[in-house]
């Protein structure tokens, strides 16, 4: 099918519009490296790049099914599948760069992934998410049968995985690392408290995870630098107490949350939904009366 069909088979420019979204990214990393002719700057840039956008589209795929309970979006399902194969196609991008970098010696390449750790989970993280991909199909569904929700439950561990390798190869940096582990933790949140009954339509549910999800990414920042590097942590939590730009990834991870919370005023039957529609009706009688 495709990726501008809905499941009935008619156009949707919603699906129209994701597929272009998440091509954009693509095209900008690589166009450096086309440009330059595979220089090295270029290709290591786009390395770091598509290792980044792949842990970011693969959480926005984890991101559809709260989501879609938050706003009663249900279309938001249509481009699950979507966004899930774009994560794979990146992280071939991302490891495609790398085998570049590494003049295509599959020897070289081979013995690099098996001696350093990080490279090891991110080859296993690239392995889970090709078997997702090959069985995202709706062929692969039946085949499967119950078989399949269980299977595709791996996207988490695959999710830490990719999560992990980012930590270690970021070495002093983790800001990015962090923030991402952050919002992973947010999306833990939002599908424990579907789990617990709590209502993912509750401002208060969804302040009280934002908040819990700020402090947790705190709490990673902090044990990262405390156990794997000689940088006092205690440097780490004053910085996370401050408002200072750029934003540290604690409060990047609550703006998000808040985010999520105002947008959900906005889901169906929401009170800003309801306000937006009565204005916008009150305009156009107040429009139609002026007119005569």
């Amino acid at each position: 099918m495709y990726p501008w069909l809905d499941p009935s088979g008619r156009f949707s420019f919603f699906k129209l519009a994701v597929f272009v979204a998440l091509l954009v990214p693509g095209i900008v990393l690589l166009w450096p490296v086309i440009a330059e002719g595979g220089a090295t700057i270029p290709v290591k840039e786009a390395i770091l790049q598509s290792g980044e956008w792949t842990i970011r589209i693969l959480l926005i795929t984890l991101l559809v099914t709260p989501l879609r309970r938050i706003t009663r979006f249900s279309k938001l399902v249509q481009v699950r599948r979507q966004v899930g194969v774009a994560a794979f196609c990146y992280v071939v991008i991302h490891f495609g760069l790398y085998a570049i970098s590494q003049n295509l010696d599959v020897g070289r390449i081979a013995s690099e992934i098996v001696l350093r750790i990080y490279l090891t989970i991110g080859f296993v993280a690239l392995i889970g998410l090709a078997v997702l991909t090959a069985t995202s199909t709706k062929s692969a569904m039946r085949r499967l049968g119950a078989k399949w929700g269980r299977l595709h439950k791996l996207v988490y561990p695959i999710a830490v995985l990719g999560v992990v390798h980012f930590f270690l190869q970021s070495k002093v940096d983790v800001s990015e690392a962090t923030l991402m582990a952050g919002m992973f933790v947010g999306l833990m949140l939002y599908r424990f408290a579907h789990w617990r009954g709590w209502s993912l339509r509750s401002t208060v549910t969804l302040s009280v995870i934002a908040v819990i999800a700020g402090l947790a990414t705190a709490g990673i920042e902090y044990a990262w630098y405390a156990l794997a590097t000689g940088i006092p942590a205690d440097r780490v939590v004053a910085a996370n107490l401050e408002w200072m730009w750029p934003l540290r990834p604690a409060w990047n991870v609550v703006l998000a949350g808040v985010a999520i919370t105002v947008i959900s005023l906005f889901g169906r039957d929401k009170p800003a939904r309801s306000w937006i529609a009565r204005l916008v009706g009150n305009s156009s009688v107040t429009a139609e009366a002026s007119s005569r």
